[in-house]
């Protein structure tokens, strides 16, 4: 192709999502995984989230060239899936700083003893651990370019503070992940969701002069998605998944309808 003015062209398409599906623990992000179109699970060992789903997996992958095989089969075999779900980032993220460890020898040619050691220290492993992330997202966009795959990646998250540069700092979930892989990650998706109950704080007397605090479920165990960013939690999209209600119920159908809607209020 011939890059001249005459090759200029302006065209929306919509393409199968790349998803970071985040949450708290036993909120449901594998069942709503589940719900994409005709999906396939690349499960993590440590991840057990799929033991009552009747979704079609691969064994837990407990290094990184299985995830290599596993992408290479969806890339090369005949087959009518439409979406990958790698569960999860959080437990996948130690394999691959083994197999950056690996790849890293000291001086010595002897393999650093944890990620922390590899290039001498100060962060440089996980720096290099990059290189793994980036092999994973590069092998995930191609399924999507030329396989059509939607990619739905999930994770855990944990509450950690927050030291917001503009104004005072506050506890928030945030990806559990190190924080360069998390931001690679994060530049990388379309659409970033956040899942969680509705909670409200209560104050409760104790006596004394005293009361504590207590969080009190307010919906009745109803689960939802949550499609933008607050300073509690992470989330966000481009395109049509950053212009979603930020509430939806916790269900692939309510998510791929709001889509829909969008979409067709835009037109």
């Amino acid at each position: 192709m011939a890059y001249d003015l005459a090759s200029l062209q302006c065209k929306k398409t919509l393409r199968p999502p790349r998803i970071v599906l985040l949450g708290v623990e036993k909120i449901g992000k594998s069942t709503f995984a589940a719900g994409a179109p005709n999906p396939v699970f690349l499960p993590v060992v440590g991840e057990e989230g799929l033991d009552d789903l009747d979704v079609l997996s691969w064994e837990p992958v407990e290094a990184f060239g299985q995830v290599r095989e596993a992408l290479h089969a969806l890339y090369d075999g005949k087959h009518d899936y439409k979406t990958i779900v790698i569960d999860s980032a959080t437990t996948l993220e130690p394999i691959l700083w083994n197999h950056t460890r690996l790849r890293c020898p000291t001086k010595e040619g002897t393999v650093p003893d944890s990620i922390e050691k590899v290039h001498g220290g100060y962060s440089k492993g996980y720096m290099e651990a990059l290189i793994e992330w980036n092999e994973l997202l590069c092998s995930l966009d191609t399924l999507r370019s030329q396989r059509g795959m939607a990619v739905i990646i999930i994770g855990h998250v944990q509450v950690r503070r927050f030291d917001d540069p503009t104004g005072l700092s506050y506890d928030q979930y945030q990806f559990d992940l190190n924080a360069k892989a998390a931001n690679k990650l994060f530049r990388w998706a379309d659409s970033i969701l956040f899942c969680n109950t509705k909670v409200a704080v209560k104050k409760e007397d104790v006596g004394f002069n005293k009361a504590k605090q207590k969080g009190v479920d307010i919906d009745a165990g109803e689960r939802f998605v949550y499609t933008q960013k607050r300073a509690s939690h992470p989330g966000g999209g481009r395109g049509v998944y950053g212009r979603l209600p930020y509430e939806l119920p916790l269900k692939w159908a309510a998510f791929e309808g709001a889509i829909s809607r969008t979409i067709a209020e835009e037109k």
